[in-house]
């Protein structure tokens, strides 16, 4: 079932991403699923414990919040750019991830990389180090918004 749930996701995102329906490009298609699921299947024989692919409402909740933190960040971006170049103000902080159950870190450090403006440098065991345009982004960050957002959703690991 896992392998299953798996080829079906990577074969939709490969039809999305392509948006051609020619038999070569169908076929290349078919053989790069192939080999990524040869590559999963390998990786859950060492492991032992497949992981699932997760699936619900927590993950439509959390990609509606981020597409729209990916909106809202665009336009501050775009006006920050646009606008006054004094106003951009880099700065580069270590944001603490204590909170932030181990499985998930990897899931914050991206949704901030995906965010404009903000880009996760380095993640560490205890902090996320982020680059970002603007100085008030780190501050965001370091209120804990994205943070709360991510555990609220997630929750902890089981």
């Amino acid at each position: 079932m896992h392998i299953g749930k798996w080829a079906v996701l990577l074969s939709v995102f490969w039809c999305l991403l392509s948006g051609y329906f020619q038999p070569l490009l169908l076929a290349f298609g078919l053989v790069s699923v192939a080999i990524v699921l040869v590559v999963l299947k390998r990786m859950d024989d060492v492991d032992q414990a497949p992981k699932q692919v997760r699936s619900g409402h927590r993950m439509f909740r959390y990609t509606i919040w981020l597409v729209g933190q990916i909106f809202s960040s665009s336009a501050h971006v775009t006006k920050l750019v646009w606008g006054n170049p004094d106003k951009v103000s880099p700065a580069l902080a270590k944001i603490p991830v204590k909170n932030i159950p181990a499985g998930n870190r990897v899931l914050y450090a991206n949704s901030i990389t995906l965010t404009p403006g903000t880009l996760s440098v380095d993640l560490e065991e205890d902090s996320v180090t982020v680059h970002a345009l603007q100085k008030s982004s780190i501050e965001e960050l370091e209120q804990g918004s994205m943070e709360r957002k991510i555990t609220g959703i997630w929750g902890e690991n089981k």
